[in-house]
This record gives C-alpha cells, sequence and structure tokens, in this order.
C-alpha cells in the first residue's frame, strides 16, 4: 500500500479586519503663551478684586449721630433728638467733623447753632451750658402775652412795650430778641404760676442779653411779650 502522503503545514491565517492603531501622541500641558490660560488668570483675578471691593466698601461705613427733627440753636440734647446713621466718608478726615455714636453725650449737652432734620450732628456744634456762648434768660410773661404754645425747643420772638404808650424812646415795633430758642418753659400750672404769670428761660446771645435787660430798666411799666415762631 502506498503510502499516504499527510500535509502537516499550517493553515492559511484568515483575513484580519481590525483596523490600524492610531499613531500615539504626547499630551502637552498649556504653557503660557495658551490664550485660555491668560483669559482663565483674568476672570480669576477679576473675580478676586471684585469682592474685594464689595467686602471693604461694606465695612467702610461709620455710625454718627443725625438729627432726628429741626433742633434749634440753644435747644438742650438728648438721646430722643438723634437718630444714628451709616455713612460712608470718602476722606477720613470728614469723620472727625461729625458726632459718632460711640461718642457718650455730654452732661447738660446744648447745641452751639441750628441741626436740621436729619442733618448729621457736627461735634463742634455740640458743647455744655457751661461752655457755650449762651446765656440763659429768664423771662416773666403774662398768659394774654404769650402768643401760641411754647414749649422747650421753641423759637421765639420777644417784644418789650411800654404800658399806655409812654416811653416812647423804645421802638415797640421790632422785636428786642429775635429767634431765640426756649430752654425751658413752665407748665401753666407751675407753681410759679401763682404770681399769674408763665416763666420761660431763653438761650441768648450775651450782647442781647445786656440789650434786653437795659432796655427792661429804661421803661417805667415795661410788658414783655412773645411770639412763637413757625
Amino acid at each position: 500500500m502506498p503510502p499516504v502522503a499527510i500535509d502537516l503545514g499550517t493553515s492559511p491565517a484568515p483575513p484580519s479586519h481590525a483596523s490600524p492603531a492610531p499613531p500615539a501622541t504626547r499630551t502637552r500641558t498649556p504653557g503660557w503663551r495658551d490664550p485660555r490660560l491668560w483669559v482663565g488668570v483674568v476672570v480669576v483675578a477679576g473675580s478676586v478684586l471684585i469682592g474685594a471691593r464689595v467686602i471693604g466698601a461694606a465695612d467702610d461705613t461709620v455710625t454718627v449721630w443725625a438729627a432726628a427733627q429741626e433742633l434749634p440753636a440753644g435747644a438742650p440734647l438728648a438721646a430722643d433728638d438723634l437718630v444714628a446713621v451709616r455713612v460712608r466718608f470718602a476722606d477720613e478726615a470728614d469723620l472727625a467733623a461729625y458726632l459718632p455714636t460711640s461718642a457718650e453725650l455730654p452732661a447738660q449737652a446744648v447745641l452751639g447753632r441750628a441741626v436740621g432734620a436729619g442733618e448729621l450732628v457736627p461735634g463742634a456744634a455740640v458743647g455744655t451750658g457751661g461752655d457755650s456762648d449762651l446765656l440763659q434768660l429768664a423771662v416773666a410773661v403774662e398768659p394774654e402775652q404769650l402768643a401760641g404754645a411754647v414749649a422747650a425747643g421753641s423759637r421765639v420772638n420777644v417784644y418789650l412795650v411800654a404800658r399806655g404808650g409812654g416811653d416812647r424812646g423804645h421802638d415797640s415795633g421790632e422785636p428786642v430778641l429775635e429767634d431765640v430758642v426756649v430752654v425751658d418753659a413752665a407748665a401753666a400750672d407751675d407753681g410759679y404760676a401763682a404770681s399769674g404769670l408763665r416763666r420761660l428761660v431763653l438761650a441768648v446771645p450775651e450782647e442781647d442779653a445786656g440789650r434786653y435787660y437795659g432796655l427792661l430798666g429804661s421803661l417805667t411799666d415795661p410788658l414783655v411779650s412773645v411770639a412763637v415762631r413757625g
């Protein structure tokens, strides 16, 4: 029997359908020339700057006293006359000109000048009865010569006239004290009223007080009349 030939060769490999592998690329960190890097830096820096300005602005306000209503010169000053407001000063030196809420009001505080409603209270305008250049002048007024309701803080004109038309040396048409402040006004039922007079204490410049007493002494039978302003 003739020998059988056996082919021990390998079978041809089936055709491969796999795609060729892409060439390898190296990942690079963006360099300083990359515009995306600079855009990110600008955004972060801008956010930090804006945040710092907002926080700084919030911390830049201070609390000072303002007038709760119109306060005339010479009027006594109390905590009820004031309201705290938060203010931002462009110049820190401006803060020293006003009355901070951290400062206590002096005892017997009075205003050396008028302060409007809502106006910041200047520190220089606040003094005491002892260091003010205003004198406290007491006047006795007949009730019928007191025109209008009067109380502490009222602003009044004071007239001196001669009873019966005598003593014409003084022009009775002009106030002897003009736009002065009532520091104290005794109530109608006060003990002083037993005399039939109302007692008013006025804040008056020293020279005006001297003129008032001079005219008062020159009249034989003077009559004091008070007109309430406003």
